[in-house]
């Protein structure tokens, strides 16, 4: 059965930001409802199903009482049903044991019925209600500035998505409307037994406060053990996440024993949290055990010195008898949901802490689309800092005129690489502006600022799929004739044309099946293809060798034709022919001219061309 309209592609809303803090439970009912939305009709179909459930619930006890108080006592059924006499059933013992009998299958059937129909469909919600969410949680994620990834763990995220998800989706699937139903049922069930006896009612009725105190201490305890358990699971996955993508590092350094090791701490701390959780919720199901037998063992023998006295009929005690049994059973379900009820919240508050961060780069509402952009970049007094108290950036200012090659220097940590995540807006600076062609990029839609944009970084990621689906990622949709003459430009066709499979050729994991010149090359093809007028390179030959280099910048030299290009570099020989060069230096731009300029300024970029090609012996001469 297809599903009713998702949520899944529908805008999220951010809330307040709750990095640190549980989310609230206001939030939570917001979150619960907006995702069960769109399956209310399945959910209206779910509880008829489940009230037919309770009405043959109710009614499985009274064929036993009609056996001993009618079939056996009075030899035919009571008044209430005497129309059942019209339809065969003789007023004599077998025809009322043949009347319990008959209504002990119907009861049984339409309970079977209203159970698949039930079970059906609550199974139905609990899938897509946490396909809904994944793609929420991912698509949320996707949103979110760089900024949210440089203070969390990917691990923790792929714990949210994969194992919090699954307890909620286990939890919609199987509890979502038995709590109503069993609060229903018991609603229902006290009323027949006070109809009953309203003695043996008071009895059980009186145990229940007491059960209801030590339920409600008992959830809070279940939740806090729940929290810490699902907070080691994450440990576990973030360990595990982190060694197997740097399995190459790891191997390198023979460093398996200290990833196993870390590993075994993540893997012991949870095993203690499981067991002390195990340790608070076994002591539920002894708890209810015990105040079911007492008040069993109390109806028992108060029953009986009634039978005896004649005030009541061993019929009437099997039914209350089931009644308190089933009366009972709710209490116990809901009791058992507790532990439940905890793990739902705290994966509930964990996905709500994503989907209320609020670290997006927001889009104007007046945004525009540029349409194709020129390529003049400005940067105006620009500030920028990844914390209140790390700042990069402080003053940079500089301008790029369109079809310009711009090279960008300085030591480590001076900002190269924040500037150039500056121009497609993956942050926004902490004050002054960033302007293309005239205009705050803020001004502008971010798809069709971004879709203007190449990269050409210095590691390649390729994506899992055929060397012709990672050069189109570029730009989907484009032909194979497109693809082909991009890999030309990139020269990647040559290498490519020799793979088993051409241009079908699956990548490895990352591309790890592949040369690091070859990925690079792919990665030209893939920025030749998107046809962008501004392109950013950082570094894209810096772990190159030299045959590599070579064939890499025969691609970029292609690419770069008509296109304003900003690059970092490290080997300052990729940057002797560019336009203009921009040294950064302690966040702020030091010097800015031609290679020969800078050179002849005798300052910082001299002091860096200095290092680079002044042979080492000569060095060592001189500081002697």
């Amino acid at each position: 059965m297809p599903p009713p309209k998702s949520i899944a592609g529908t805008a999220v809303s951010v809330a307040e930001a709750a990095h640190a803090q549980p989310a609230k439970s206001g939030r939570l009912s917001r979150l619960v409802l907006d995702l069960l939305r769109p399956y209310r009709g399945w959910l209206i179909i779910v509880f008829i199903a489940m009230l037919v459930e309770i009405a043959m619930s109710l009614a499985a006890p009274w064929p036993l009482k009609l056996v001993l108080d009618d079939a056996l006592g009075h030899h035919k059924l009571p008044d209430w049903l005497a129309w059942a006499h019209d339809y065969g059933f003789g007023r004599h013992t077998l025809g009322v044991a043949l009347f319990a009998g008959v209504a002990t299958l119907f009861i049984a059937v339409f309970g079977a019925i209203a159970t698949y129909i039930d079970n059906y469909y609550t199974t139905s919600v609990g899938q897509w209600v946490a396909n809904d969410l994944r793609i929420r949680i991912y698509e949320h994620l996707h949103r979110l500035s760089l900024r949210y990834y440089d203070n969390v763990k990917t691990g923790a995220l792929m714990s949210t998505i994969t194992s919090d998800v699954a307890t909620i989706q286990s939890f919609a699937s199987s509890s979502t409307l038995d709590i109503v139903v069993d609060l229903i049922t018991i609603v229902f069930m006290v009323g027949l037994m006070f109809w009953l006896d309203w003695d043996f009612t008071l009895i059980a009725v009186g145990f229940t406060p007491f059960l209801v105190v030590f339920l409600f201490h008992f959830k809070k305890a279940v939740k806090e053990v729940t929290r810490t358990v699902r907070a080691r699971q994450s440990d576990i996955v973030a360990v595990v996440q982190e060694g197997l993508g740097s399995v190459r590092a790891v191997k390198a350094f023979g460093r398996q024993d200290l990833e196993v090791a870390h590993l075994e701490a993540a893997s012991h701390a949870t095993v203690e949290a499981v067991l002390k959780a195990r340790q608070v919720k076994s002591l539920l199901s002894p708890m209810v055990n015990i105040v079911v037998a007492i008040c069993t063992g109390i109806v028992l023998w108060k029953g009986t010195s009634l039978i005896v006295a004649g005030t009541m009929t061993a019929g009437a005690l099997t039914v209350y008898l089931a009644y308190l049994s089933k009366f009972f059973k709710p209490v116990k379900d809901l009791a058992s949901m507790t532990s439940a009820i905890a793990q739902t919240t705290v994966a509930l508050e964990r996905i709500q802490t994503i989907l209320s961060a609020d670290d997006i780069i927001q889009e104007r509402a007046d945004a525009t689309d540029p349409g194709r952009l020129k390529g003049a970049i400005t940067f105006d007094h620009v500030a920028f800092g990844y914390g209140d108290d790390i700042p990069v950036l402080r003053n940079v200012s500089f301008s790029i005129e369109p079809g310009q090659v711009v090279g960008i220097v300085g030591p480590t940590g001076s900002g190269k690489s924040t500037v150039l995540s500056l121009v497609p807006r993956f942050y926004n600076p902490t004050s002054g502006r960033v302007l293309i062609d005239g205009k705050d990029i803020s001004t502008y839609k971010l798809a069709s600022l971004r879709s203007q944009v190449g990269f050409v970084l210095q590691e390649t990621v390729l994506f899992r799929g055929t060397i012709r689906e990672n050069i189109a990622y570029g730009r989907p949709g484009a032909t194979d004739e497109e693809v082909i003459a991009a890999a030309k430009i990139a020269n990647a066709d040559e290498f490519i044309s020799r793979m088993p499979h051409g241009y079908d050729s699956a990548v490895g994991e990352r591309g790890d099946t592949l040369s690091g010149g070859q990925r690079q090359r792919i990665g030209i093809a893939r920025a030749v293809i998107r046809n962008s007028p501004i392109m950013i390179l950082d570094e894209p030959t810096a772990a190159l060798d030299t045959e590599s280099e070579r064939l890499v910048i025969e691609g970029l030299e292609r690419l770069m034709e008509g296109r304003t290009v900003i690059m970092i570099a490290h080997r300052l020989s990729t940057i002797v022919d560019a336009d203009k060069i921009i040294v950064l230096k302690d966040g702020v731009v030091a010097e800015e001219g031609s290679n020969d300029e800078l050179i002849a300024r005798g300052g910082v970029y001299a002091e860096l061309h200095r290092v680079q090609y002044e042979p080492a012996v000569a060095r060592l001469t001189s500081a002697a």
